[in-house]
This record gives C-alpha cells, structure tokens and sequence, in this order.
C-alpha cells in the first residue's frame, strides 16, 4: 500500500486552558464529506477507522518529516501530547503544545490563533476502497478503511485548489497522481470486465 494525503478546510482552532496549556485542535479526517480531486470525487466512510492503526501518529507542518514534530500520540494514552477522539464527524485531534521550549511550536499556535492556518491534512494508506459511477467523467471513490494513520499536518493549503497545488503537496510522498489515475483505470477495467461477463452469461441463458 502506497501512502496518500488528504486535505480538509474543517476549523482548525487554538486555546490555552490549566489542564493542557497552550492547545490546538482540528478535524484531519472528515467523514462523508465529497472532496473533488480533479479527475474523480472521493468520501471517507465513517467506519473506515473501525480497524485503522492509530498506535503512533505524529503532528506536523506541511508533512515535513525533516521536522521534529510538534506533538505525538503513542497509543493515544493520557501522557501522549496529542490526543485523537473518533466522532461522528470524522476524528477529532487536541494537541498541546510547547511554545516555551519550542519555537516552531509557538510559530504554529501564533498563525492558527491569527487564522492564516485554516485546515488540516493527514498521511494515511488505505485497506479497501470502492469505486461508483465508473461510466462519467467523475467517478466516485468511497474509502470504507484505512489501514493505518502516519500523521496529521497542519497546512498552508488546507484544499485542493487546483491539481497543481494537489501535485506538490504529496513530494517525497510515494503516493502520485500517476498512480491515482492507474488505481481509477484498474477499477474501470474491473467493471468493464465484470459487465461483459455478466452480458455474456445473459446471451447463453438466453440461447437455452
């Protein structure tokens, strides 16, 4: 499984209270919600985090692994530095962060808090996915589950704007548009060979 990247505009918030201190929290992953990746549409499955792997997922800016990140969950346990919650709406992250001792940390809650960052992104892979209305110009790809969640970013770009933006935000990233448009023919190819054996088993039952 290739990694992919996804990107939401959901309201990306900063707080300080005395439990946590200095604290941003978003939505990385939105559920049944149509995002338009330039040549097919795609939604996220509300059960498809039922069997994901969320033992160790990281914070990070524009998915730079070059970069310390930010905050970390290890088994989402209470001493983790971020903690994620999976809703109705999709999962749901609170990260504290350390604007004393790290500057890039204080940087961050600086630009939610101003509102010059918006949205979220996360790196996952996908264990099954289903493809609809093959036949248009715009098929749909429903993810129904995510086998793993490697990090989630907070992002200058929180949208697909144009297939350009989509293009550079996935560098170092294995996952390509090349490869995307393979996995949409692949499923073409599925259907049309599934359609032309149901025909063909239709025209010998009829010669019967």
């Amino acid at each position: 499984m290739e990694k992919e990247i996804r990107m939401f505009t959901e309201p990306l918030e900063a707080r300080n209270d005395e439990q946590h201190g200095n604290v941003i929290e978003g939505v990385p992953i939105v559920f049944d919600k149509e995002t338009d990746l330039g040549f097919y549409r795609e939604v996220i499955d509300p059960r498809a985090l039922d069997q994901a792997d969320l033992k160790d997922v990281r914070l990070l800016v524009n998915h730079d692994t070059n970069q310390l990140p930010l905050a970390r969950s290890r088994n989402n346990n209470e001493n983790s530095t971020m903690q994620m919650v999976v809703r109705e709406d999709g999962l749901h992250i609170r990260a504290d962060l350390d604007v004393e001792n790290n500057p890039r940390a204080a940087e961050v809650l600086s630009v939610v808090k101003r509102g010059d960052a918006t949205g979220m992104s996360f790196a996952f892979t996908v264990d099954k996915d289903e493809w609809s209305d093959l036949e248009t110009e715009m098929p749909l790809r429903r993810i129904t589950g995510i086998r793993k969640v490697f990090e989630a970013s907070v992002v200058t770009y929180p949208a697909y704007e144009a297939t350009e933006v989509y293009a550079r935000s996935l560098e170092g990233v294995k996952r390509t548009l090349e490869s995307e448009r393979e996995a949409l023919e692949s499923a073409k190819k599925l259907a049309a060979l599934k359609k032309a054996i149901a025909e063909r088993s239709e025209k010998l039952c009829a010669k019967k």
